[in-house]
C-alpha cells in the first residue's frame, strides 16, 4: 500500500492548497486531487514539483507498507 502524505506536509508548513498550486505551477485540480487522496497514479514531473517546492525528498510525500491482506 503506497500512504500519501501530501495533505500532512502542508499541513505541518502551514500551506493551502492555493500556495502549493502558485509555487509549483501546477494545476488546482491536481494538487487537490493529491491533497484528498484521491488519486491512482501521480506523474514524475508532478513529484519532482512538489519535492523542489516543498523541500522534502519523494519518500517523505509517499510511503510504501507492505498490504496486511495482499489481494491476488
Amino acid at each position: 500500500m503506497i500512504i500519501n502524505k501530501l495533505s500532512a506536509i502542508m499541513g505541518t508548513k502551514r500551506l493551502k492548497i492555493s500556495d502549493v498550486v502558485k509555487g509549483t505551477g501546477l494545476a488546482r485540480n491536481t494538487v487537490s486531487e493529491l491533497y484528498y487522496d484521491r488519486v491512482q497514479q501521480i506523474n514524475i514531473n508532478t513529484l519532482n514539483k512538489l519535492c523542489n517546492y516543498l523541500n522534502v525528498n519523494i519518500g517523505e510525500i509517499l510511503e510504501f507498507t507492505k498490504d496486511e491482506n495482499p489481494s491476488k
